[in-house]
């Protein structure tokens, strides 16, 4: 009984251990993203003729809407607070909890959504660079409105200019982040109502990053693509071999 007892608090142990070191690795990556990510040497000038080139990109394919679907969420002033919540609060606290489930729950699935996170980041990290980009809300004459900023201080406190890239707007791994979460919970969640979360989610959080003129639509199209280049490159890293397989 006692050496039972033991081995249970022995095994505890270890899984605490281990979640905390994943917690202090995934935590300490995503520092050090933010922190690249606003000492990168901006280039304000070119980011904002690359913004020009974002518009030109999307009106030549007609899908330049941007302002239009801003200024009809703006006459309804609750549904652009609606969005602006999301933007906010979808999504750290999304990807948190999501990971945290995955790594104490699924914990091969949890190793695969770590990766393309990270991939993904890395990936990001080199356009940012590359290919600074200012958001729509620093375009005003286009009729952009940063409705995060007019309804509430606390994302821009949360996340202050002089430790954050303002122009690196492409690609938006703000949404991409968010789609693989949402492709976790939507294909290994047990009950129904975490499942349609995990459709909804992404697509409400693509609908935040637009229509607070915080992304383009060009911008979410590239974080996901990217997010799922990551989750590509993560299941294919967290796959056995097949001599490993035929062990099992």
């Amino acid at each position: 009984m006692v050496a039972g007892d033991v081995t249970a608090v022995l095994r505890v142990t270890h899984r605490m251990r281990q979640v905390a070191r994943e917690l202090l690795v995934i935590t300490a990556a995503i520092l050090l993203y933010f922190v690249v990510r606003g000492l990168m040497t901006t280039r304000i000038d070119t980011a904002y003729r690359n913004a020009e080139n974002v518009i030109a990109l999307e009106r030549s394919t007609g899908i330049f809407v941007e302002p239009r679907l801003q200024e009809v969420v703006i006459q309804h002033g609750w549904l652009a607070e609606l969005f602006g919540y999301i933007y906010i609060y979808g999504h750290w606290p999304v990807v948190v909890a999501t990971l945290l489930w995955l790594l104490i729950r699924q914990r091969e699935a949890y190793r695969t959504f770590r990766n393309a996170i990270l991939l993904s980041g890395a990936i990001g990290l080199v356009i940012f660079a590359a290919f600074p980009v200012a958001p729509p809300r620093f375009l005003t004459a286009y009729g952009f409105v940063d409705t995060v900023t007019e309804r509430t201080s606390a994302y821009r406190v949360l996340q202050p200019p002089a430790f954050v890239n303002q122009y690196a707007a492409v690609p938006s791994l703000h949404f991409g982040w968010n789609l693989l979460m949402g492709i976790a919970l939507a294909s290994l969640g047990g009950h129904w109502i975490i499942r349609l979360f995990g459709w909804l989610m992404p697509v409400l959080m693509f609908c935040a990053i637009v229509l607070t003129a915080n992304h383009y639509i060009v911008d979410g199209l590239a974080g996901g693509a990217i997010a799922l280049l990551g989750l590509l490159v993560g299941y294919r890293l967290g796959r056995k071999p097949r001599w490993a397989r035929r062990l099992r």
